[in-house]
């Protein structure tokens, strides 16, 4: 358990691309969090040719944690996404960064502190899963990156949608958003393009799903 001279503090990083809407809908919920230490929120957006850069100024001169910058077009690869995650942990300045999809607003004004209660000195990753409806949230902690590897690294994580019911995607491995300690954000960001195939995928999402059934 943490104290309050050992509060955890984080770095939010989010990678965006033409989701104005989005940005102007869910971003004030994660500025606006009732928490006992220090974050940041991060925004990279992966230029946009939308309203995104006017909504993030209107935002920023409200709120001064918030941080922002752009993927350019030449550094598109195969994984945007992930290239936007790499430039928020380089910026980051806290001790946990956390990667979280713009299209998924935390549960509460007190994500941030449910977080920090829930971490540990021995914890490294942490799994979020939050319940569309009810706003529940179900966490998941490793003792190393590697323990969380074939979760993270599933071929099917970059899918939106799909996974309903209570926590079926918990079981599925689906989650919402991830924690990890910002030494090791770029390990984790390998995880992201496993391109995990065939028997060996299979094999992944029956281990996953008996995994999380029992735990």
């Amino acid at each position: 358990m943490n104290t309050p001279d050992h509060r955890p503090t984080f770095s939010i990083v989010i990678g965006v691309h033409d989701q104005a809407e989005e940005i102007e809908q869910n971003l004030p919920s994660l500025l606006t969090q009732q928490f006992e230490g220090g974050y940041e929120v991060i925004v990279v957006d992966e230029s946009s040719t939308d309203e995104t850069v006017d909504v993030l100024k209107r935002l920023k001169s409200n709120h001064p944690h918030l941080y922002t910058t752009f993927l350019p077009k030449y550094h598109f690869q195969n994984n945007r996404r992930r290239l936007a995650f790499t430039l928020g942990v380089k910026a980051a300045k806290y001790q946990w960064v956390i990667f979280i999809d713009i299209s998924t607003p935390p549960p509460s004004e007190g994500w941030l502190q449910e977080l920090a209660e829930n971490l540990s000195p021995s914890t490294e990753l942490l799994l979020g899963y939050i319940h569309r409806k009810s706003g529940e949230m179900r966490l998941q902690a490793f003792g190393s990156i590697d323990e969380a590897r074939s979760i993270v690294n599933k071929a099917e994580r970059s899918r939106a949608n799909g996974h309903g019911g209570h926590w079926l995607r918990y079981l599925r491995g689906k989650y919402d958003f991830l924690v990890v300690r910002t030494r090791q954000g770029h390990d984790a960001l390998r995880l992201f393009d496993r391109n995990v195939r065939g028997l060996r995928l299979l094999e992944q999402r029956v281990g996953i799903f008996f995994h999380n059934l029992y735990h």
